[in-house]
């Protein structure tokens, strides 16, 4: 259960572009047809699934304090957490020059459409940031980790595509001229980032309304048996009053 929420949590309510709007650089300039869309992002989900579980590892047995008492107890007390930038940026620019090489390889047309913007995933701070969210929301499993950044990848992915097919249909459409182009643009992500938005309580109903109409309920009885038992005392006092 905890896997299926992060999932979901990752691509619809945490949306790397429309809820922390990171990435929007290569969102923006990469996103006039669907094909080079689809190629891209299909890069930062592959880049985003390894990265994110490598850094995970280099976080764990390395740059926590006291990550490295596995090599000894006179390493405990190391704290290596200020070199976090560097080699969460070391791993991303390998991954990245590996996807590289494939593009070029196999898909010499998708390498030419994207250019300058295959390599500059390395700088892509959606990337980066995977990475650093994984870190500070203290992701507990290597599993996680990895769920996390595939999640996050398809959440990307999905933002790009779906911006990429609009910005193809809208050709077509009689905009204003002072909105043609990224105007536009600008103005659809806002819109699909409130209706991100609206996927905010699509996991927060079940247990917690549960756990929420327990406490209600059980506050409800205690308020009761409280009152119960203070019109007793008021009764006897009424009926003293009366008397006298």
């Amino acid at each position: 259960m905890e896997h299926v929420e992060l999932f979901f949590k990752s691509i619809f309510i945490d949306n790397m572009v429309f809820a922390t709007f990171l990435g929007m650089c290569s969102y923006l300039a990469v996103s006039k047809k669907v094909t080079t869309a689809v190629g891209l992002g299909a890069a930062v989900i592959f880049v985003l699934a390894v990265t994110v579980p490598m850094n995970w590892l280099l976080d764990q047995y390395v740059l926590r304090p006291g990550a490295l008492k596995w090599l000894g107890a006179e390493y405990a007390d190391f704290d290596l957490s200020f070199l976090s930038f560097i080699l969460f940026i070391a791993t991303i620019a390998t991954m990245v020059q590996l996807v590289e090489i494939v593009v070029e390889k196999f898909a010499p047309a998708l390498y030419t459409s994207l250019g300058i913007f295959l390599p500059l995933i390395a700088v892509n701070c959606a990337i980066l940031g995977g990475s650093l969210f994984m870190q500070s929301r203290d992701i507990q499993t290597l599993g996680l980790a990895f769920n996390y950044g595939l999640s996050s990848g398809i959440g990307w992915f999905l933002a790009i595509l779906a911006i990429a097919a609009i910005r193809e249909k809208i050709r077509y459409s009689n905009v204003p001229a002072p909105l043609r182009g990224l105007g536009i643009t600008f103005i659809i992500t806002g819109l699909m980032a409130i209706g991100f938005m609206s996927f905010g309580g699509m996991l927060t109903g079940g247990d917690e309304t549960t756990e929420e109409t327990d406490e209600l309920a059980k506050s409800q009885v205690q308020n009761t048996v409280t009152d119960s038992e203070t019109e007793v005392p008021l009764a006897e006092v009424s009926k003293e009053i009366n008397t006298k």
